[in-house]
């Protein structure tokens, strides 16, 4: 089979190697086999390609995969040949609190990754995909979509007549936005493109804010719900946005702390956060049982991701360029 290798530490995109690999042995007991017919981009895979998470020479990036269950090991009842399936982030986090193993086992980070044409592992490695859903459209669920969906229903309750802030136009922000909307909540976007905001408003965004044009967007938002403040924000910037995010929420509101793309440390307005009896949670990705959780969600509202580019497997570097450049609206698929 073929496959995308990091090369030496620390990795760089030059160095990715297309590799010839022997394909994957048959099915043991409790295993399937998948053929990979997708990924998607996060920044957690460009933080491995790009040398900023190290990891062991040879790895084979991208936590993202779905494809089709090809064969089936003595003991699984859940799978059958032929079924779509969707890869979890946590291998080992099936419900509940996360695992001591669970951060360091993530597929293309801790052990090796879906950049590659076909996988035989254990069955709960993956969930059934959506029915209707293309492989590329499932697999941008395994990062991006399972983030949101915990960010507004698992660590915060989100209700109908809620206000959500996102930040920007990638994954994890749209699939916020169409989550919101899905249970009824307004929707404040933030982007720096006011071409974005168009489309953002066109999925439904109710409020948007240019920040570079309003670097005071926090106290925008609050403006926007006339002084009490949005319930959630989806807080996707880290430490150079946190303080903004915080002005915007209202007292005993909820921050979802996902990102870095703004900062990775910073001070911190901490009589801001107590003052306003704020919850600040950060989170990374969720369980088997959450992502099944979404799936049932998005089946039930006829959610479909927003892919604005495709690339082939062969070509992952240039889709971390493009990625690299800022340039993609929701999601980047790759095609295996």
């Amino acid at each position: 089979m073929k496959a995308i290798r990091t090369g030496a530490t620390p990795s760089t995109l030059e160095a990715l190697e297309w590799v010839d690999m022997d394909d994957a042995p048959d099915p043991g007991p409790g295993e399937i086999k998948v053929a990979i017919k997708a990924s998607s981009l996060n920044y957690h895979d460009y933080a491995v390609v790009k040398g900023m998470i190290p990891t062991q020479p040879g790895r084979i990036p991208m936590s993202d995969g779905a494809g089709e269950v090809v064969a089936i090991g003595d003991g699984v009842a859940e799978f059958a040949v032929g079924d779509a399936v969707v890869s979890t982030f946590f291998p080992d986090w099936l419900d509940g609190s996360p695992p001591q193993t669970a951060f360091t086992r993530v597929p293309g980070d801790g052990i090796d990754g879906y950049a590659r044409e076909t996988i035989t592992a254990p069955s709960h490695w993956f969930t059934r995909a959506p029915a209707g859903y293309s492989h590329a459209e499932a697999a941008t669920l395994t990062c991006a979509g399972l983030t949101a969906w915990r960010a507004l229903f698992v660590d915060y309750a989100l209700k109908p007549g809620d206000t959500v802030l996102v930040q920007g136009t990638g994954g994890v922000s749209i699939f916020a936005l169409q989550l919101a909307k899905a249970a009824g909540a307004t929707v404040i976007a933030t982007s720096s493109s006011d071409d974005k905001l168009e489309r953002v408003e066109a999925l439904g965004a109710d409020h948007l804010i240019n920040y570079k044009k309003v670097e005071a967007w926090g106290p925008k938002a609050l403006e926007i719900t006339g002084g009490r403040g949005v319930d959630c924000v989806v807080e996707i910037g880290g430490a150079g946005t946190l303080d903004q995010s915080m002005l915007a929420t209202r007292i005993g509101g909820h921050v979802a702390l996902i990102g870095v793309l703004a900062g990775i440390a910073g001070p911190v307005q901490t009589a801001l956060l107590f003052s306003k009896n704020l919850k600040v949670q950060g989170l990374t990705v969720g369980s088997r049982a959450m992502q099944q959780d979404m799936i049932a969600a998005i089946e039930a509202n006829g959610i479909k991701p927003v892919i604005s580019d495709h690339f082939a497997l062969e070509n992952l570097a240039d889709a971390f360029r493009h990625q690299e450049a800022n340039k993609h609206f929701g999601k980047i698929a790759v095609d295996i």
